[in-house]
């Protein structure tokens, strides 16, 4: 699928929402998810021999997460995108982990009855969320948990934040492209709406705000042109001219440290449920 980025008087045919590189998603994003990662799992007071599901596993963060700190019995880890997949099987070595390449739409017989399906950073990147959380909640067995996580990207997901502001600020048509305005659903109250419009009972919502410290500005900056998801998919399509405006558009808007070191934020906000 293309989307068309007119920056000037320049149209630009960019991919959309990629996900398809584990090596570039890990320093974009991938890195951050594992710090929320533990706080959402914590929160969730896993119990040691349960069945997970996590759906829209990605490179892995979470499904690791809860081996390390949920003393799971199996955790059954499907995304949609077969590299991601792949990263991940290859990277998690753990015989209680198993991984499939399915839809959030259309869960494969195997997750029925799990103790828990949680899913991180997915839900607003499948075209039916209420149809994905719904599944979620008609695998999981009676009085089982459902969780997931997304980023504040209206808000306080800094490192997003900082880039499609200044992208915003070079032009404005940059704003049809911002996850803060595609994505209704990173804020709490939506995101609690879909749980109960999916049927879940005792639902509720907490904010996880993870420390996001930067070596340098070149830290920050080299994960946006690898390319996986709407701001690095933007960025690359650009020209060298305007990438390198945009760069420094960035830079300028960036709290660096007299030692070079950038300080931010990136906040998530996570929701839970209970199937009756």
């Amino acid at each position: 699928m293309k989307s068309v980025f007119l920056t000037g008087d320049v149209a630009l045919n960019a991919p959309a929402d990629v996900w398809a590189s584990g090596n570039a998603y890990e320093p974009y994003v991938g890195r951050w998810s594992r710090v929320v990662a533990r706080e959402f799992v914590e929160w969730l007071a896993p119990v040691p021999g349960q069945r997970w599901l996590d759906v829209g596993c990605g490179t892995g963060a979470l499904t690791e997460t809860i081996l390390a700190a949920g003393s799971p019995a199996h955790v059954l880890a499907v995304d949609a995108s077969a590299s991601y997949v792949a990263f991940a099987r290859n990277r998690l070595l753990d015989p209680r982990a198993t991984f499939d390449v399915a839809d959030a739409r259309a869960l494969p017989p195997a997750a029925a009855g799990v103790d828990r399906a949680v899913s991180g950073l997915m839900l607003n990147f499948v075209a039916e969320p209420d149809v994905a959380v719904a599944e979620m909640a008609r695998v999981v067995r009676r009085d089982g948990s459902v969780a997931a996580y997304v980023w504040d990207y209206a808000g306080e997901m800094q490192l997003m934040r900082h880039f499609w502001d200044a992208a915003v600020e070079l032009d404005a048509r940059a704003a049809e492209f911002d996850e803060g305005r595609r994505f209704p659903i990173c804020r709490p109250a939506a995101l609690e709406a879909l749980f109960r419009g999916a049927g879940l009972q005792q639902v509720s919502s907490r904010r996880i705000d993870a420390p996001t410290r930067f070596r340098d500005f070149d830290d920050y900056w080299s994960p946006f042109l690898g390319g996986q998801g709407p701001a690095p998919a933007y960025a690359t399509a650009l020209s060298a001219a305007q990438r390198a405006a945009l760069r420094e558009k960035i830079r300028s808007r960036l709290p660096t440290a007299p030692d070079g070191s950038i300080a931010l934020v990136a906040r998530a906000w996570a929701v839970r449920g209970v199937r009756a």
